[in-house]
């Protein structure tokens, strides 16, 4: 992991659990739908609460791993993905051996690697015709108070990253290939109050700058007319990437 703010959201686990999306299965799916016949090992690099890995769990016959550098990101995945093997590391040093994985996926993660150095040792993890998938969702910027709303919070990793053309994935891997999602979920002003905490602008920031962010965040709702006990559609675009191993 190349920023300290990597490793600075297990202090947040319980609102990255609460107030972060899930991933869209069709996203998933697509991400990994060129592994080869009778695949199932997959690892969950990056796997903070477990937002991905649930959903991989779910597929049948699959055997996930999910791996994290933060052992409170992996507790509170435990609890939340019952029954998951978990590891401390990072795509830069898998705790697994030689060609044992089908895939490795990253959620939310791949902007806080070192892409070379993290292409070569999945390369390593996984076997040859298997697959590296990365994943993001991100608040869709065309709405007008979507794009105020991350102004206040500040722009993430992520976000900039994705902006600038996306994420890249060196050798052994092969041509990326790139898929969109479009959907919307809908939140109480409490829950944005929450997916706000989550982020590593937030979770590093003084407590001074954390009060001023959620008092311009409210200055916001309230232009919106979003009362305490209502929600307001939030549109959202998941990216998927996908590229397969030499």
């Amino acid at each position: 992991m190349n920023d300290g703010r990597a490793t600075s959201f297990g202090a947040a686990a319980a609102d990255y659990e609460a107030a972060r999306p899930d991933y869209p299965f069709d996203a998933v799916a697509w991400m990994l739908e060129n592994m080869p016949h009778g695949s199932r090992r997959i690892a969950d690099v990056g796997a903070g609460t477990g937002k991905l890995t649930r959903v991989l769990a779910d597929a049948p016959d699959a055997e996930v791993v999910a791996v994290d550098p933060d052992p409170e990101m992996l507790a509170t995945l435990r609890s939340a993905v019952p029954g998951v093997p978990t590891f401390v590391g990072t795509a830069e040093r898998m705790p697994v051996p030689d060609a044992s994985l089908d895939a490795v996926v990253l959620g939310q993660a791949w902007h806080w690697v070192d892409p070379a150095a993290a292409s070569t040792e999945i390369g390593r993890t996984v076997r040859a015709g298997g697959v590296l998938g990365l994943i993001w969702n991100t608040r869709d910027s065309r709405a007008a108070w979507v794009r105020r709303l991350t102004a206040i919070m500040h722009s993430s990793a992520a976000e900039e990253m994705l902006a600038a053309g996306g994420p890249t994935i060196a050798v052994p891997f092969r041509e990326v290939e790139a898929g969109q999602w479009e959907w919307s979920r809908a939140m109480t002003r409490a829950q944005l109050h929450r997916m706000a905490d989550s982020r590593s602008h937030l979770i590093t920031a003084s407590e001074d700058q954390r009060r001023a962010i959620h008092q311009e965040m409210d200055r916001l709702f309230d232009e919106l007319g979003l009362r305490a006990d209502e929600t307001i559609e939030v549109p959202y675009v998941t990216r998927a990437y996908r590229a397969v191993r030499g």
